[in-house]
């Protein structure tokens, strides 16, 4: 008689999370349950709405469990009933309890956006385009009680690319996780034990959670440090910044070394090339922008509406 094929439990909430629970369904193990968060309000309607790993899961017949904790004694019997080999994390957004690390027969695995220990935390893909980061990546990480603190399983590493962005990173670490589980998963189907390797306790970095309030430009700082943060903020929650006293969202921009001798803030040119702003170093020039109650559009077409901008000096 064969043995029964692993059993995992899959655990994650948003569309980063969603390639990684096909690599589950597709590792020849057998998911047996997803925990995803509570269904929240969203939308112009904020109607209450599903996960992204929920409606992945529903589409194809997987029991989905939405417990707004995982502390009480009736939620961890609930998850210990599925009798699970191995919980798979990956952007859940809940903190696992002791009991619950310790439930899996081979533990708990985590997917994270970054180079460990750089960037433990809630937001390691934007934080590190805002620090000029030249590289990121995934690592495969074996679960302990600390934040991104255990040992790391597998790695893949990637450049980040001069124009690359919040979304842009995001959706190629998505899938280089996806990658580096199923390697994990196919490893650990055919009996190997993956080798952990602890993780160094130089280079540590937090990735705290983005806040709004960091989307505001601040033009006194230098055009290379804005130029990331709008990056960084694209697609959420997206750089602000006031040009002629109309206060705008900047979807992108590139830095442009120059020396101007103006104030921070002023409007150097405007062109079908974009919106030259002055800043405490160089010059931002802005070529995706969205105004108040408006659609993104290029630079462009900002300027058939604001005409008077048109050779600003």
């Amino acid at each position: 008689m064969s043995e029964r094929p692993l059993r995992l439990i899959f655990a994650g909430t948003p569309e980063f999370a969603v390639p990684c629970f096909e690599a589950c369904r597709a590792s020849g193990a057998d998911v047996v349950a997803v925990y995803t968060q509570p269904d929240r309000p969203a939308g112009r309607g904020r109607r209450l709405t599903p996960s992204a790993v929920k409606q992945a899961a529903l589409a194809v017949g997987i029991a989905v469990e939405q417990p707004e904790s995982l502390k009480s004694p009736e939620a961890q019997r609930t998850l210990a009933n599925y009798q699970p080999d191995l919980l798979i994390v990956v952007a859940y957004g809940l903190i696992l309890a002791r009991k619950v690390l310790a439930t899996p027969r081979l533990g708990c695995w985590n997917v994270h956006g970054s180079l460990l220990p750089r960037w433990r935390g809630a937001a390691p893909i934007q934080r590190a385009i805002l620090a000029g980061d030249i590289e990121s990546g995934v690592d495969l990480m074996q679960m302990e009680a600390g934040l991104d603190t255990g040992p790391v399983l597998l790695q893949r590493r990637t450049p980040i690319a001069i124009d690359e962005t919040g979304g842009s990173l995001h959706d190629r670490l998505s899938l280089l996780g996806a990658d580096v589980l199923a390697e994990g998963l196919r490893r650990t189907v055919a009996g190997e034990s993956l080798a952990a390797t602890p993780q160094s306790e130089d280079g540590v970095t937090y990735a705290h959670k983005l806040d709004k309030a960091e989307a505001r430009l601040d033009v006194a700082r230098p055009a290379a440090e804005l130029e990331r943060q709008v990056r960084a903020f694209n697609p959420w929650p997206v750089a602000e910044a006031e040009v002629l006293d109309e206060p705008l969202r900047i979807w992108a921009a590139h830095a442009i070394d120059r020396d101007h001798g103006a104030a921070p803030g002023a409007v150097l040119g405007a062109s079908r090339d974009g919106i030259d702003l002055a800043c405490g170093e160089g010059v931002l020039r802005i070529t995706a922008l969205q105004r108040a109650g408006g659609k993104r559009i290029s630079a462009a077409d900002y300027l058939n509406a604001r005409p008077e901008l048109r050779g600003s000096r």
